[in-house]
């Protein structure tokens, strides 16, 4: 086994680095333009240069352009990692915080598009703040390392490595043969879909800061808002109507929703995993409308669809918006919740979670298994799309569900360890996986009150979520080091 490129790491962390310099000169004219602090800002941007120019150059003189799977997985960990400790910094020197663990939690939340906060009140933030916030999940929606590789062809061979490395699972077939050239398309579909929203939210009640936020946190499918309340406090059905039917956008394969914006839309309603993602958001969106119908929880019929709608596809999208506190709604709904957070959107997507596609093989795996109860030797294929599945890709969705379970599992016994409740674990430490955001019980709004242990694992969980596990528990496994 060949040994681990660092000189490719450093150079790959290096234009990181720089790159996100660039893109904070942009918050820093926010900064100036609304009359806030420019320190922070000022600091940050000199942080990332002192730690880019530096790194890009241990890489200079790299011969060998060429990456493994291993600094694949290094690179597109070391960079979250990076960036959100550096990215943390605006939060400290604002004066928003001391904490240096919630600092660095409210930014990793940010780029993984968790959207978990340790803040309670972020209308008391400057409005350069609330951006960086939003900005953050933005990025992180499609991946900083899928931006980044669209922008930068210096990467060359390595590009493949880091792509695949962020974007681990059953995935669509490539629409360029250049990965370079499908990161771009990717990214310009997105930034397309945000700057529709954007437009459509500054029509209703949003001012233009608002909506240029909530677009970046919706498409993202983050869920950070600018307002204590979240979405709610616009007060406004259009606003609510608008979020949900791009909430559900971004739970689409990218590659297909390109297809479709350019005269293709047959490739997106052939796919299965979008037909069953549509039969999954509907059934349970159906169930939760009628519960709340028949427990009264709103006084109108449309309001009971809106708010049931709303609810089961910022769950479902893993954007998690807050409507109302799925704590005052009882076990039932919980359940719901829980599964909405566990599946969560399709591959390919911005969101977290399990992905249709990964539970569609489950499903189809398990059904041939009762098959072959009948008849030991029937010849059982999974098929996606008419397609067969090779056993070896079956082996490795079985194995990422056991990981993602286990994650989840051992995640929330550690938060158990931490006096944490036992709904509370459960459900913050499948959030966290899954990067949707809100939870059960005390952690219903707000991570503030957690210990120091518990937004520690939490961190952890975010991070291996966002990446999909392999990526980052492969790395903490001795194989993964020897040569």
């Amino acid at each position: 086994m060949h040994s681990i490129n660092f000189r490719f790491i450093s150079r790959i962390l290096g234009m990181m680095c720089l790159l996100e310099a660039g893109i904070m000169v942009v918050v820093l004219l926010l900064a100036f333009a609304f009359h806030e602090s420019l320190l922070p800002w000022i600091v940050t941007i000199l942080a990332f240069l002192g730690l880019g120019l530096p790194l890009a150059f241990l890489g200079k003189e790299l011969k060998k352009k060429q990456a493994t799977r291993r600094e694949g997985m290094l690179t597109v960990t070391f960079v979250w990692l990076l960036l959100s400790l550096v990215g943390m910094l605006p939060f400290l020197l604002s004066g928003m915080t001391s904490n240096v663990l919630d600092a660095f939690f409210e930014t990793i939340s940010g780029f993984t598009t968790t959207g978990a906060s340790v803040f309670s009140d972020v209308e008391s933030f400057p409005k350069s703040l609330l951006f960086w916030r939003s900005l953050t999940q933005w990025q992180g929606g499609v991946g900083i390392v899928v931006f980044t590789v669209a922008l930068m062809p210096i990467f060359g061979g390595g590009a493949t490595q880091l792509y695949n490395a962020e974007t681990t699972g059953i995935t669509h077939d490539r629409f360029f043969p250049r990965i370079s050239d499908v990161a771009k398309t990717l990214w310009l579909v997105y930034l397309a879909e945000t700057v529709l929203l954007v437009a459509l939210l500054w029509v209703g009640p949003m001012n233009l800061f608002d909506a240029i936020c909530h677009a970046f946190t919706c498409i993202s499918t983050g869920g950070y808002s600018t307002k204590n309340e979240s979405v709610e406090a616009f007060n406004s059905p259009y606003i609510e109507y608008v979020l949900s039917f791009f909430m559900f956008i971004g739970s689409l394969n990218l590659t297909l929703v390109f297809f479709a914006i350019t005269g293709k839309p047959g490739r997106l309603l052939r796919d299965e995993e979008f037909r069953f993602f549509t039969f999954f958001i509907s059934s349970l969106a159906f169930i939760t409308i009628l519960w709340m119908v028949l427990h009264g929880e709103y006084p109108t019929l449309e309001e009971n669809l809106r708010r049931g709608l709303f609810q089961t596809i910022s769950l479902g999208s893993s954007t998690g918006y807050l409507s109302p506190d799925l704590t005052q709604l009882g076990p039932f709904i919980w359940m719901i919740g829980l599964l909405l957070m566990f599946v969560n959107g399709c591959a390919g997507s911005t969101c977290g979670g399990l992905k249709c596609s990964r539970f569609l093989v489950l499903l189809k795996n398990l059904y041939n298994e009762f098959k072959k109860q009948i008849h030991p030797h029937l010849l059982t294929p999974v098929l996606i799309n008419n397609r067969q599945l090779s056993v070896s890709a079956v082996h490795q969705v079985l194995a990422f569900c056991m990981m993602y379970v286990m994650l989840i599992f051992v995640g929330a016994t550690l938060l158990m360890l931490d006096n944490n409740g036992f709904i509370s674990s459960i459900s913050i430490a499948c959030s966290a996986v899954s990067n949707s955001g809100p939870a059960i019980g005390e952690y219903a709004t707000s991570m503030a009150s957690a210990g120091i242990f518990s937004k520690t694992i939490l961190c952890f969980l975010m991070l291996a979520g966002r990446l999909e596990v392999f990526t980052v528990i492969g790395i903490l496994t001795p194989y993964f080091w020897s040569r």
